[in-house]
C-alpha cells in the first residue's frame, strides 16, 4: 500500500516512514502543508497520515481537499491537541480515524491498517478469502462455515496475511505488526515460525487450502496461486 505521511516533527516523521516501510508499505512524506497539498494532487494514495498543526496552512484543510478531488484515500488525522472539538472537527471533516500525540508506533500502525482494511473490503467488517471468513469485530474466524479456535497472535497473523495478500511480508513486517514496538526487542524470528506454523495446521485441519507460501530468504506469502 502507497502512504503519505505529512508532518513537519523531521523525528517523528521519519520514525512513522521507517516503521511502515518495515510493514512493507510504500511511503511518501511532506513536511508542510503546500508540499502535501501539492502531492495529493499529482499522486493517489492508498493512506495519508495528517498532522493537523502544519507549518502554512492546516491539516484539516488537506482533509477538505481530499475531498473535493474525490481521492479515496483513507485519512489519519494526529495532532498534539486533546480536545473532543479538534477531535470532531478532524472526523467531521472526512477523515476516518484521530490520533493523538504522543502514541506508539504500533498503535498507528493498527490504525493504519484497520483503515486500509476498510478501504481493501469496501468497509466489511467481514472479510472473506474463498472458505475462510473472518469477522473482524469478534475476533472470529469460520473455516466453511465452522468456527476455529485462534489464539489472538494467529488471529492476527491471519488478518494480516489476508488484508496484505499476495504481497511478500518480511519477518521484519510481520513481528512489527503482530507484536507491535515489543518485537525490537526479540533476539530472532524462530518464534514466527512457530506461530505459522501451528496457524497453517488449524487451517489446514479445518479443510481450508495451505495458502501460507514462504518466501524464501525473506518471509511469508498468502495465496492461492
Amino acid at each position: 500500500m502507497k502512504i503519505l505521511i505529512i508532518e513537519d516533527e523531521k523525528a517523528l516523521r521519519e520514525s512513522i516512514q521507517k516503521y511502515l516501510e518495515y510493514q512493507g508499505h510504500v511511503c511518501e512524506t511532506a513536511e508542510n502543508f503546500l508540499t502535501g497539498k501539492e502531492k495529493i494532487q499529482q499522486f493517489s494514495y492508498d493512506c495519508i497520515v495528517v498532522d493537523i498543526g502544519l507549518p502554512y496552512g492546516s491539516g484539516l484543510d488537506i482533509v477538505k481537499e481530499l475531498k473535493d478531488l474525490e481521492s479515496e484515500a483513507g485519512i489519519i488525522i494526529i495532532s498534539a491537541k486533546n480536545s473532543l472539538d479538534d477531535k470532531l472537527a478532524g472526523l467531521e471533516s472526512g477523515s476516518d480515524d484521530y490520533i493523538t500525540k504522543p502514541f506508539h508506533l504500533s498503535e498507528l500502525n493498527a490504525r493504519v491498517n484497520a483503515v486500509l482494511r476498510r478501504r481493501s473490503f469496501g468497509g466489511n467488517k467481514i472479510i472473506i478469502f474463498h472458505e475462510i471468513k473472518l469477522n473482524a469485530d469478534a475476533q472470529l474466524v469460520l473455516v466453511n462455515d465452522k468456527a476455529i479456535d485462534l489464539t489472538e497472535k494467529e488471529y492476527r497473523l491471519l488478518e494480516y496475511f489476508i488484508v496484505n495478500q499476495r504481497r511478500a511480508l518480511t519477518k521484519n513486517a510481520i513481528a512489527a505488526h503482530v507484536w507491535g514496538d515489543d518485537y525490537e526487542f526479540l533476539d530472532n524470528y524462530d518464534f514466527i515460525y512457530t506461530h505459522i506454523r501451528n496457524l497453517r495446521k488449524k487451517l489446514v485441519d479445518a479443510g481450508s487450502g495451505d495458502y501460507i507460501k514462504t518466501v524464501y530468504g525473506s518471509g511469508y506469502r498468502f495465496t492461492d496461486s
